[in-house]
């Protein structure tokens, strides 16, 4: 049975401290009191730290053959605020040093070079093949994304557009729902989503595929609603070090690994679909009679 004892002051103490001790050092040291359940998931941190930063609370959990509660509150046993705190705290062991201090320019620019590593691990080469390889058969193709992932699907579908490849993006909910229920066999739903669950993504993904069309789904976590309801799976891994409500350097991963996925279509094309387009931005840059 679990130990349902309360953690020691040691350990309520701990997280405070956690930024400035090694991670796996608390671990090892607060792992020897857990119950069975919050002892597997310390021996698969132990075993498996590199992997942790990348894994969502379910894959954790899937990991140590418990649920997504049992590794919380693990975590919170082990003296961390929670589970993406200690994904942080892994992630920053590993990190190269800090910029100078107060230098914010460099910050984003190291915090982006890192989601961009952790992108180019992360993605499944095979499935942007796959997925590649479903739009360009698809009769008709539909992005669905909503609130911060909405920018990022709306320039990959001008850039499809640029390629020949009619692509239907509506931004408005309603819509989405609407041009979902349209779809059948021989199309495609795209759907973008930085946590795999948004609501009305997940609304449009089920209709679409309850309608018979294949869907491909573009997240930071391989499990989560959404991608356990596509046919392909494009995961570009979850930035550890950024927890907040608009997940910037997700969105940088998402814009680049769409961008994969155009040159991965582009290439099942033949490049005379995109000629045409030529003249249209020529048309558009050219100067205003008088």
């Amino acid at each position: 049975m679990p130990s349902t004892a309360a953690p020691t002051p040691q350990a309520q103490d701990a997280a405070p401290r956690a930024a400035s001790s090694t991670a796996l050092a608390l671990v090892r040291a607060y792992a020897p009191g857990l119950g069975h359940g919050e002892g597997a998931v310390a021996r698969v941190i132990l075993e498996r730290p590199e992997e942790i930063p990348y894994w969502s609370t379910l894959e954790l959990a899937t990991a140590a053959g418990t649920s997504p509660a049992t590794v919380i509150r693990a975590c919170k046993r082990l003296g961390f605020r929670g589970y993406q705190h200690l994904r942080i705290e892994l992630a920053r062991q590993d990190a190269p040093a800090e910029p100078t201090q107060g230098d914010r320019v460099a910050n984003v620019f190291t915090s982006a070079r890192e989601a961009l590593q952790l992108g180019e691990r992360a993605v499944d080469r095979e499935a942007v093949k796959r997925a590649a390889g479903l739009i360009a058969g698809a009769r008709r193709v539909m992005f669905a994304a909503n609130g911060f992932s909405a920018p990022p699907l709306q320039d990959a579908a001008m850039r499809f557009a640029t390629s020949g490849r009619p692509v239907e993006a509506p931004l408005d909910i309603l819509a989405q729902q609407f041009t979902a229920h349209t779809l059948g066999p021989g199309d495609v739903c795209l759907a973008l989503s930085h946590s795999g669950a948004n609501t009305h993504t997940l609304a449009a993904v089920r209709t679409a595929q309850h309608g018979g069309a294949a869907i491909i789904a573009l997240c930071s976590y391989a499990r989560a609603p959404i991608p356990e309801l596509a046919d392909v799976v494009i995961s570009t891994g979850a930035v550890g070090q950024q927890h907040a409500v608009d997940p910037f350097f997700a969105r940088i991963n998402h814009s680049v690994a769409l961008q994969a996925l155009l040159e991965s279509f582009t290439a099942l094309e033949s490049p005379r679909r995109s000629g045409g387009m030529r003249e249209v931005v020529a048309g558009a840059l050219a100067d205003a009679p008088n």
